[in-house]
């Protein structure tokens, strides 16, 4: 089956710290417990649709040094499509650094690029794009190479998403090429230079830069959609937050493979919502993501 949806993006190597809060500059504090996972918003946002049944594939660099064949496996046994992942033996894959504050599950993260940074304008134009409905990406990788993947998507006639994270300035330039823009409140402070007021005027002014379509996610606020023809407002699902890592790639994920299987705008961020709910609800990055199974039955009992 050709795959419906390609992610373009980033694979790291996740190290997960657990601690009470988060620290202050200077400060140390001793951890609850720690894990490693596979990780990365681009390998995220794609084990999140395979998880739902999606057809996803993923195109991305991962070194095989400091076990990179084994996130290939992981990203093979979950169901992603691995055949146009770069895996050069002599680069190291890129790896993410999180603390996670036990009081309200938020977090901190830092990265290092590793072979994300080293994905090629040669790789994208060796992407085959014949049957994609959906091009995914997010900025974790280097900005050329993405707006590469634009250029492409438009003139095949894939339509694309763009996750704006992490906020890079540089980005703004992506955004005429965008078809949807998928942003946090942070990050929509970043590219409107201003404070979040009004979330619908919020996200008709990031239209205003260029994308067709902006999705400004309000975490326990729930999300709003403006488009060319409507704007929407979406509840989030009530739960006790965990861990919020990975809730976003989660809602990506959920709202592509929605969307791809014909459903309408709406159901299709009701269930991305649902999705995100899911995902900090429960510890953890990849481990928090729903199956499609459990997802509707959950959707279904507290509907």
């Amino acid at each position: 089956m050709k795959p419906a949806i390609l992610v373009l993006g980033s694979v790291n190597r996740d190290l997960i710290v657990h601690a009470p809060r988060l620290p202050q500059p200077g400060e140390t504090l001793r951890g609850q417990r720690f894990g490693s996972c596979l990780g990365g918003k681009g390998a995220n946002q794609a084990v999140a649709a395979a998880r739902l049944g999606a057809a996803v594939a993923l195109a991305a660099r991962i070194g095989q040094q400091e076990n990179g064949a084994a996130m290939v496996a992981s990203l093979r046994a979950e169901g992603v499509d691995v055949s146009a992942v770069l895996q050069p033996a002599d680069e190291t894959p890129g790896v993410a650094l999180i603390v996670v504050g036990a009081e309200d599950g938020e977090n901190q993260i830092v990265t290092v690029a590793g072979s994300n940074g080293r994905v090629s304008v040669e790789q994208v134009d060796a992407l085959e794009l014949d049957g994609v409905q959906w091009l995914v990406l997010q900025q974790e990788l280097p900005l050329p190479v993405i707006e590469r993947a634009l250029e492409r998507a438009r003139q095949s006639g894939v339509r694309s998403l763009l996750n704006a994270a992490p906020f890079r300035e540089e980005g703004r330039a992506l955004l005429p090429r965008v078809d949807v823009l998928v942003v946090n409140e942070t990050e929509a402070e970043a590219f409107l230079r201003a404070p979040l007021a009004d979330p619908i005027q919020a996200a008709r002014a990031l239209r205003a830069l260029g994308p067709l379509a902006v999705l400004l996610t309000l975490g326990s606020e729930g999300a709003v959609w403006v488009d060319g023809q409507q704007q929407l407002r979406v509840s989030a699902r009530k739960v006790q937050a965990v861990d919020t890592v990975g809730a976003g790639d989660t809602l990506v994920g959920a709202l592509v493979t929605a969307l791809s299987e014909g459903q309408s705008l709406e159901v299709a961020l009701q269930f991305s919502q649902a999705a995100a709910a899911w995902a900090v609800s429960h510890p953890g990055v990849q481990d928090a993501m729903p199956r499609r199974a459990e997802l509707d039955a959950w959707m279904e009992q507290h509907a």
